[in-house]
């Protein structure tokens, strides 16, 4: 699995570095957007060595799938602009994944099945307003509207934390049916 990583890693940072090298002429913020995935795509193994704490391989295969979906194609391949169902996709997989880093802190530590899925689902909200937090953020800063604010008002952002949420209750649905929520 490791090996798989890093060929992940690799692929998107050449398939990046390829696109920004097609678009030198582009403005300073697109080129270091694109840029940007090579401190995302690594963030597990920089995580993992400032803490000092292992992530599982197939934790760290499922982020940098989703980092080559959301960051890769979904913002330097533009996929969230020529697929209206792809940004809903991209944040109810995100929901997944958030849950699933929820219940990997879980392990061992309780045995309350409702406190566990509690802490499940909450931790998705605190993962998916934080994300929210950040793009409008990002919008003030450096100008754009990645949150759609201008066309659609809150409702794309109240829809992206909507399906993170279902994400994570389909996820802690699945765990939840295979027991593993109890210890």
């Amino acid at each position: 699995m490791k090996k798989i990583n890093i060929s992940l890693i690799i692929i998107t940072i050449v398939l990046s570095l390829i696109k920004v090298l097609g678009e030198l002429d582009a403005p300073l913020a697109i080129i270091l957007k694109d840029l940007s995935i090579i401190l995302t795509i690594n963030l597990t193994y920089i995580i993992s060595k400032i803490f000092k704490v292992k992530i599982s391989n197939g934790l760290s295969f499922v982020y940098i799938v989703f980092i080559f979906m959301a960051h890769y194609l979904g913002v330097i391949e533009k996929f969230y602009n020529q697929f209206e169902f792809y940004d809903k996709l991209v944040h109810t997989l995100s929901g997944v994944l958030s849950a699933y880093i929820a219940y990997m802190f879980l392990k061992n530590r309780s045995n309350d099945t409702l406190l566990n899925i509690i802490f499940i689902i909450s931790f998705t909200f605190l993962c998916a307003g934080m994300w929210e937090i950040f793009e409008f953020t990002c919008n003030i800063l450096v100008g754009g509207d990645a949150q759609k604010v201008a066309e659609t008002g809150v409702n794309d952002t109240m829809l992206d934390i909507i399906v993170a949420f279902i994400g994570s209750l389909v996820f802690t649905l699945f765990i939840g049916l295979r027991g593993k929520l109890k210890s």
